[in-house]
């Protein structure tokens, strides 16, 4: 099997190390490795499956003979991405750059791999909300078509980073102290307003669009329409940032075209990849996030019949935004390109 050079840009972030520690945990096949990142990181050295590895500045020139480049995020991508495919490499994408351009593959491997055939040089990783949920969506879209989801999610402070997570510590800390919390980073580090997230909710994450909706609300409107290939599905979501450091969770109301029994779901959601059901309501049995934090697999559970709408599943999804909802999801991707040997 040929084994493809590849590179890493945010080498040195939440999800560049998260690829790091993948490559070691699944053995993912490589020749030649190159770590990435700004010119403030260039310079480090990182241990990557028993090798050590100086950083590298980001540049174009730094793609030529890279088959696989898997870029962990942000706005470098509009910049580099082009550059890197132009040199010959695939860029696996985990900004929100190209998700709805439609000559670019948005790819849930579980979900629509098929896509991923279709790229002309750059995949794109969906948001990490959007996976997670897709996830449980695409078992019950398979039984009958999906019309209509109501969602709502509950998100780790991760998901803006190290600096929401060392917000939230130092805001604990603060509070235990008796001293003012200080807020700088959420709902978002661009607004003028900030709060604090330590004992607190916050129903706004990303800005506000015309609509009243959040982009990162419209994110899952747009992303799961064009993953499930239905732009006629009605997505109705609320996206909230909560306490916990690490995996986001979910509750979602889904409207089918014909009514689906919990037990044909359980079933299906059993035989799916990347989904483990968890839900015994008698033995208080259900996906946290507390447990669901640097695993693969997203929890499913809480499933029951809509109260007053026969065609109406409810469930709870749980999974680690930083693993399946990033750097799991990108790799996996590349798996499948080095499976198929189509690098």
């Amino acid at each position: 099997m040929r084994k493809p050079n590849v590179a890493i840009l945010g080498a040195t972030g939440a999800v560049g190390q998260e690829f790091i520690t993948l490559f070691e945990e699944r053995n993912f096949p490589f020749a030649d490795l190159k770590l990435l990142a700004s010119a403030r990181s260039a310079g480090t050295e990182l241990t990557v499956c028993g090798k050590t590895y100086v950083v590298e500045e980001a540049t174009p020139e730094s793609f030529e003979g890279i088959d696989i480049a898997l870029f962990a995020g942000g706005s470098i991508s509009k910049t580099l991405a082009p550059e890197a495919v132009k040199r010959g490499a695939i860029v696996i994408d985990n900004s929100s750059t190209f998700r709805m351009d439609p000559e670019v593959p948005l790819v849930v491997p579980e979900v629509n791999p098929e896509d991923i055939d279709t790229h002309k040089g750059i995949i794109a990783n969906p948001n990490c909300s959007t996976i997670i949920m897709a996830l449980g969506l695409k078992p019950l879209h398979d039984l009958s078509p999906i019309k209509r989801i109501v969602v709502s999610t509950y998100q780790a402070v991760s998901g803006a980073g190290k600096e929401g997570i060392d917000e939230l510590d130092n805001q604990v800390k603060a509070h235990m102290a008796g001293e003012d919390m200080v807020a700088n980073i959420l709902p978002s580090a661009s607004l003028p307003k900030h709060y604090p997230i330590a004992f607190n909710v916050i129903p706004q994450i990303d800005v506000f669009m015309d609509n009243n909706y959040t982009k990162e609300e419209m994110k899952m409107v747009l992303e799961t329409q064009k993953i499930l290939h239905d732009d006629t599905i009605q997505v109705v979501p609320t996206t909230i940032r909560i306490p916990v450091y690490r995996s986001h969770s979910e509750s979602v109301l889904v409207e089918t075209e014909a009514p689906v029994s919990v037990a044909d779901f359980k079933a299906a959601c059993n035989a799916f990849p990347g989904l483990i059901v968890k839900d015994n309501p008698k033995e208080q049995e259900y996906p946290m996030p507390l447990y669901t934090s640097g695993k693969d697999d997203c929890e499913i559970g809480r499933i029951r019949k809509d109260l007053y709408n026969d065609k109406g599943m409810n469930f709870w999804i749980v999974g680690d935004q930083i693993r399946k909802g990033a750097a799991l999801n990108a790799l996996q991707i590349a798996e499948y390109l080095v499976e198929k040997q189509s690098f």
